[in-house]
């Protein structure tokens, strides 16, 4: 079992295998069980194999298992195609990295360090790619497990990282659990990455069963999410635009009969300036101070020379309507559009009810503020592109975790979510299944106060600090070894001979 492999076609097979794990267990609509054993085989081949195979099998494992993606980046979100390239191939690049310095610190004697650092580094690289890309935290593994609730409750101490940190530490520990192991830790240094893992994994198991023990905790407020499937957006004063504003405000009336207190729309549905705005301000608030129910409608607002992705609330009491502005904008898609800087709150709710447009939620410092402010029930309305809207869904409901905030989420050409603090689905809908698609559900009562919310990405840094600290290591050992090979250099050469 522990001999070293030589033979090609065992490493191929194992690369294949890794790579088809990552195809199905990543991407836009990912099977979460075998996220978990995608890295398993070429980091069990990287202990035994060279430095060149190990790096070239991780990297190009990671590289084949993402080629769902390739479509999704260049033909439905429209990125450049060498960005696309840079973004897959440095991410293939990074994860052979990652795989070597666990397999040089397996060499040198250090199972646990070797174990811990594959997740510790990947998380933190996704952490760095979070603050210093204007995606935000849309590339973590953690969504991957967005269905799994118990793992997925690790996301309210952590962040998504320590649920990316689970994902890859698992079969990080496995591989080396079946690796040849140096003689000085021996079979004590298996048995402590074994007790490690299992004392994670009970940990993080116990948390999220006893976390999803908390009821729902129903309140007599209802929320309603309304969609009508259609392409772009339409100017509200064209024949259009006035027909598509009747197919939403005749569904208005039924919704609030049967109890809706908040009532969202999806994103830019229209567009109109200062000048048309009372074409759909006129009808919706009209629809909301007689029934009594907060509307938010999304559209493009044409305002002072430039556009603007805005949610406008109509309260309920028939006073002045609220502006939000969407403030983290899609790159590329949304460049001449200016971003907003402030947030906003349906009037009357204090602050428990906040607002926030689609992309604003790939950002978890955001949502993070809206909780600190107070929120327990975030209003989104959103946009997808079909094809993604499990994966940009379920990143709102790890949002709504993290923080213990429900989330309300009406997207178009995707789905139309309600989630509570526990990232329990209360209703779901495609909203191509009609005409016009609507759910109705009540929101909970429970906020959760999470961890996440109070000391924010801890766990990122703790896991670059590990990362660090691996390195140091490793570098002392290589200097440690250099410095016993010194002497015998030393002995072979003639001392100098004393000036006299």
């Amino acid at each position: 079992m522990n001999a070293p492999i030589r033979r090609p076609a065992v490493a191929l097979a194992a690369t294949a295998l890794s790579a088809t794990l990552f195809h199905f267990g990543t991407g836009l609509t990912p099977v979460p069980w075998l996220t978990w054993l995608a890295p398993l085989p070429v980091l069990v081949l990287a202990h035994r194999v060279g430095a060149r195979a190990a790096f070239l099998a991780a990297s190009a494992a990671w590289l084949g298992g993402e080629t769902a993606m390739w479509g999704y980046f260049l033909d439905t979100v429209g990125i450049p195609p060498p960005m696309v390239v840079s973004m897959l191939a440095g991410s293939a690049l990074l994860f052979g990295l990652v795989v070597l310095l666990s397999r040089a610190l397996m060499l040198r004697g250090r199972p646990l360090t070797a174990a811990a650092v594959v997740p510790a580094a990947w998380a933190g690289v996704e952490y760095a790619v979070s603050v210093l890309s204007p995606n935000g935290a849309w590339w973590s593994l953690a969504y991957t497990q967005a269905d799994v609730l118990p793992v997925l409750q690790t996301a309210s101490v952590t962040g998504p990282w320590g649920i990316t940190f689970l994902v890859l530490g698992v079969p990080a520990a496995a591989a080396v659990l079946f690796a040849p192991l140096p003689a000085a830790p021996g079979a004590a240094g298996r048995l402590r990455v074994a007790v490690t893992a299992a004392i994670v994994l009970a940990l993080t198991a116990g948390y999220g069963v006893w976390r999803l023990s908390a009821p729902y905790g129903e309140g007599p407020e209802k929320v309603a999410l309304l969609a009508v499937d259609r392409d772009g957006w339409v100017p509200v004063e064209s024949a259009e635009g006035r027909a598509l504003l009747g197919r939403y405000t005749a569904r208005i009336p039924d919704l609030a009969a049967h109890g809706a207190r908040v009532v969202v729309m999806p994103e830019k549905v229209f567009v109109a300036d200062d000048a048309t705005l009372p074409v759909l301000a006129g009808p919706l608030a009209r629809l909301a101070a007689e029934h009594h129910v907060d509307i938010i409608a999304g559209l493009v607002l044409k305002r002072a020379g430039s556009l603007r992705n805005a949610a406008v609330g109509f309260p309920a009491d028939g006073s002045r309507p609220v502006e939000y502005f969407k403030r983290h904008l899609i790159p590329g898609l949304e460049d001449d559009f200016r971003p907003g800087n402030r947030a906003a709150f349906v009037p009357g709710s204090g602050s428990r009810w906040a607002i926030a447009i689609c992309f604003d939620l790939d950002l978890p410092g955001l949502v993070r503020d809206y909780r600190a402010r107070g929120a327990t029930t975030l209003f989104v309305p959103a946009w997808d592109f079909d094809r993604d809207r499990w994966l940009h869904g379920r990143m709102a409901v790890t949002r709504g975790v993290e923080t213990g905030l429900t989330v309300a989420r009406a997207g178009r050409n995707g789905d139309l979510v309600v989630s509570d603090a526990y990232g329990r689905i209360r209703t779901e809908a495609h909203s191509a299944d009609g005409p016009v698609v609507s759910v109705l559900t009540a929101l909970p009562t429970r906020s959760a106060d999470t961890p996440y919310t109070r000391f924010g990405d801890w766990f990122a840094w703790a896991c670059a600090l590990l990362l660090v600290l691996a390195l140091a290591s490793l570098a002392r050992t290589r200097g440690a070894a250099g410095a016993r090979r010194a002497p015998v250099a030393h002995a072979a050469a003639p001392e100098p001979s004393m000036p006299r």
